[in-house]
């Protein structure tokens, strides 16, 4: 790996030097300078990348109301309401504290319940409803860095200073206003009606519903830009790979639209008096979702010069969505302490337009999203904006224009026993399977290999391959091509007490999909952005989220006042209360890799690639658990031979750290009998994280072993961030009446 001096001063820092090998562009220079605040001014020493992210106090105000209201018309019929508004914000520190960013949100309710009595046996109930979301996204605001608002750092004319994307360092997500920001408005209108019909040993549900989503987004991607670079030594050399970046004059809404459709018919069938069967078949289909002005956008095909504008997006995949479900109830000693139920159900997954907003808001000809690989070496940060205008650098969109029906078999058998007074068990076994699951890729305007003896191959020398469609500068997609498998263990116990409760669940479960993202590719952060579509097998392994076993615990206690209090006495020590909640589980999986192209895919989201796993001893475990510095054993690793042939490890195969916490509570009820029996004023006193237990996080700022030459990255392995915050305490007065 080429070495990198730390620089030791600002003097030294003023001009273009070498640094060890590397001859340090000036421009890059006071680039890292001004956004990578370093311990003793130093520059980006191999020793300290990517150690240096900062965490500071989030900052979430939320106020909300909730009014409602009951009438009883006549005998029959029943009228009931609901409002309920809430707004929040959130600010934060960003990665570096060059900024602080946040978001704002505002929620609003409001229902209508009508129900009407026909007779004892026949009940109607209607309902009719309106949920309203507004919310801006990726909001930046100054946090005492001026260079974070100065334009001399900017790419895009008019915009602060890019992001930037370093094999080995953590992600700098730009200036102010260069993040990719949106304003959306949501608003779904909804009508249900209900009717319950009780005849002899058969209680009857049916009804149907029709809900309307309005769905109009403002959205800018990379509004500022974002830059990738290969390693450490070409930021330092400004020798960019990747650059996307926004066209300001080419930003315009977008307003979706989609109607759901719905029907149902249930069964609750006493057939004996200690069982219980259900029958049940629900209809459910959506329109394929339109927008307003007809700016809809997608290649029939990847490899078309021009996109299909208009409707439709795709064909309906939902018009036979027929969901037949069953279960069963039965206390097998007719005693009521023994139940065993079983179930099974068909759930369709509707291409609703959250599946689809992404790709829409940024593709040609509506937006113009520029990208441009392989730029020349000094064109970073102000050069480089020339490259990525231009329709053929302009972003792409393709959906699978005749997508399959997407639905997921649900089953379960649950065993539940009384085993003492108050003392209750439970025991389950839960699976699903889920079919023609979303397949999101972030481009897949990439050099296809061919399949060989030993694997995917790419062409040698990496790079010179031919991409599918030189007619776009970056293709994101959505196809219906995966697959998912769960299956899991729980067992719960719950024991009421005179003056508490206590209650404990495990679960002990495994969750297989060949792709976990449904809005974008890397929807979790511990995803693979572009995993490979042309074989979705490649990438079956742990889903993103899954988590192998799951306890938690809980309880509450009220102490109780003393028998011998009295007066001030009785007061300060009664009416206290205490909870707590302890949760361990394992870790979310991960997938090291290379950075940048290692294997010439020449895509704008080249990390595919995966290392060779090697046998050799102390690999049966593949982590160091406990050394957030070197959490992976690096050694257990290789480059493959050549490099352009893809290694041989699996999608998520290494396990990121567990998580041990322990929330701890201490309530004090205090009745104040002159203004009500039932007026309390509590204070509350709330420990999180009592213990102070560190849970870091998996290393994915540093879960690339090699940069894209095969060398070893310094700190791959390195953990540098946690998943709960340090030990916190909050206090506060509660009024209750």
């Amino acid at each position: 790996m080429t070495q990198v001096d730390t620089v030791p001063s600002a003097a030294a820092r003023a001009g273009n030097l070498s640094t060890g090998q590397i001859k340090v562009d000036p421009t890059v220079l006071s680039f890292a300078t001004a956004f990578y605040p370093l311990p003793n001014g130093a520059l980006l020493g191999a020793g300290d990348t990517g150690i240096f992210t900062f965490s500071g106090q989030q900052v979430t105000p939320e106020n909300y109301f909730t009014i409602k209201v009951d009438h009883k018309a006549s005998e029959q019929d029943a009228i009931s309401g609901t409002y309920m508004f809430d707004t929040g914000t959130v600010r934060q520190p960003d990665e570096l504290n060059d900024k602080r960013t946040g978001y704002d949100s505002r929620r609003q309710v409001f229902t209508v319940n009508e129900e009407h009595t026909f007779n004892p046996h026949f009940l109607s109930s209607f309902r009719v409803g309106i949920n309203r979301v507004v919310t801006t996204t990726g909001l930046t605001f100054p946090s005492g860095n001026s260079h974070a608002s100065d334009p001399s750092f900017g790419t895009v004319p008019g915009k602060n200073a890019a992001g930037v994307s370093v094999t080995g360092l953590t992600q700098f997500s730009g200036g102010l206003g260069s993040p990719s920001n949106y304003k959306f408005h949501w608003t779904s209108i909804q009508a249900y009606e209900d009717l319950s019909l009780n005849r002899g040993k058969h209680s009857v549900k049916f009804g149907f519903g029709v809900e309307r989503l309005r769905d109009n987004i403002l959205g800018v991607s990379d509004a500022g830009g974002v830059f990738s670079f290969n390693s450490l030594s070409d930021f330092l050399t400004n020798v960019p790979f990747f650059l996307s970046a926004a066209i300001p004059s080419a930003v315009t809404g977008r307003g979706f639209r989609q109607t759901i459709l719905g029907a149902y018919i249930q069964d609750d069938w006493r057939w004996r008096p200690n069982v219980t069967v259900n029958l049940g078949l629900r209809y459910e289909m959506a329109t394929v979702p339109t927008e307003v002005q007809g700016k809809l956008t997608t290649l029939r095909n990847i490899t078309d010069a021009t996109p299909h504008v208009g409707d439709p997006l795709f064909s309906n995949p939902t018009l036979r969505n027929f969901e037949p479900r069953i279960g069963l109830s039965w206390d097998p000693f007719s005693n009521g302490k023994t139940a065993i139920s079983a179930g099974f159900g068909m759930f369709d997954v509707l291409p609703l337009p959250y599946l689809i907003q992404f790709n829409e808001l940024f593709s040609a000809p509506f937006f113009q999203l520029g990208s441009a690989t392989n730029l020349p070496a000094g064109s970073f940060p102000s050069d480089a904006f020339a490259f990525v205008s231009g329709a053929s650098n302009a972003r792409q969109a393709y959906f699978d224009p005749h997508p399959k029906r997407n639905y997921v078999m649900q089953w379960n058998l649950t065993i539940q026993r009384e085993l003492a007074k108050d003392l209750s068990a439970m025991v389950g076994y839960v699976g699903s399977r889920g079919l023609h699951q979303p397949f999101r890729v972030e481009d897949v305007d990439i050099v296809v290999p061919p399949l060989t003896s030993q694997g995917y191959l790419w062409p040698s020398p990496a790079g010179s391959g031919t991409r599918l469609n030189l007619n776009a500068g970056r293709i994101t997609a959505g196809f219906w091509s995966g697959d998912s498998y769960y299956d899991a263990l729980e067992v719960q116990i719950k024991k009421k007490m005179g003056r508490g409760s206590l209650e404990g669940s495990y679960t002990w479960g495994k969750s297989i999909d060949t792709s976990s993202g449904s809005l974008v590719g890397d929807e979790y952060s511990n995803s693979i952005s572009s995993p490979l579509w042309f074989d979705p097998r490649l990438n079956r392994g742990l889903s993103d989220f899954n988590i192998a076993q799951n306890l938690e615990v809980n309880y509450t206690w009220e102490i109780g006042t003393p028998k011998w209090a009295s007066g001030i006495k009785r007061w300060a020590l009664g009416g206290w209360q205490i909870g707590g909640v302890f949760e361990a589980s394992t870790g979310v999986p991960f997938t090291p890799g290379f950075g940048g192209d290692a294997l010439g895919v020449k895509s704008t989201d080249p990390n595919i690639d995966v290392p060779n796993l090697i046998a050799g001893p102390g690999c049966g475990s593949l982590v160091n658990s406990g050394n957030p510095v070197s959490y992976i054993k690096t050694q257990c690793f290789a480059v493959p031979n050549p490099i352009t042939l893809r290694g041989n490890l699996g999608r998520n195969t290494l396990i990121g750290p567990g998580l041990v916490n322990f929330d701890f509570s201490l309530f004090k009820n205090n009745y104040i009998k002159r203004i009500s029996d039932r007026f309390n004023a509590q204070f509350r006193a709330e420990f999180f994280n009592i213990l102070n237990h560190p849970n870091f996080a998996p290393p994915l700022d540093n879960r690339n072993i090699f940069d894209s030459a095969g060398n070893r990255v310094a700190n791959a392995g390195l953990i540098t961030s946690t998943q709960t915050p340090s030990r916190q305490i909050q206090f506060a007065v509660k009024l209750i009446w």
